[in-house]
């Protein structure tokens, strides 16, 4: 039992470490560039020379997105933020919050050692699972 257990955690490191190494030097580079980053796009009108908040994207200490913000002429429209996993630095969550900043829709996710999404789950806002979607990768010679 115990070296079955053992044999599991040493791949989960390898399948872990394979998927930190996915990451090409460009894509390093970016993450570098956007650590701590907090970027406002704005809109302007073009005869009144009014402007107003678009979108707001936050990044954090390791240069990963982890809030998204929409904004209509009246306020926020949509928010979504995410959660990563600390080992393979993917996404694993994500929740979506509408106008009046509740929770409408929440997406969990697993990967494949390859560093592709395997499945996305679907859950509505009390945990309740909604849908499954699956993603099957075909390479064309």
């Amino acid at each position: 039992m115990k070296r079955i257990i053992m044999i599991a955690a040493v791949a989960a490191m390898a399948v872990s470490m394979s998927a930190q190494s996915l990451l090409t030097p460009e894509q390093l580079a970016k993450r570098e560039k956007r650590k701590n980053l907090t970027v406002k796009e704005w809109n302007t009108d073009a005869k009144a020379k009014t402007r107003w908040l678009d979108h707001l994207t936050i990044y954090d200490s390791q240069g990963r997105k982890i809030e998204e913000i929409e904004y209509a002429t009246y306020g926020q429209r949509e928010r979504v933020t995410y959660e990563y996993d600390d080992t393979t630095g993917k996404v694993i969550k994500e929740v979506v919050y509408n106008d009046r900043n509740t929770a409408v829709r929440i997406r969990k996710y697993e990967w494949n050692a390859d560093g592709t999404k395997a499945k996305q789950y679907n859950y509505l806002p009390n945990g309740k699972l909604f849908s499954v979607k699956v993603f099957e990768y075909i390479f064309n010679d």
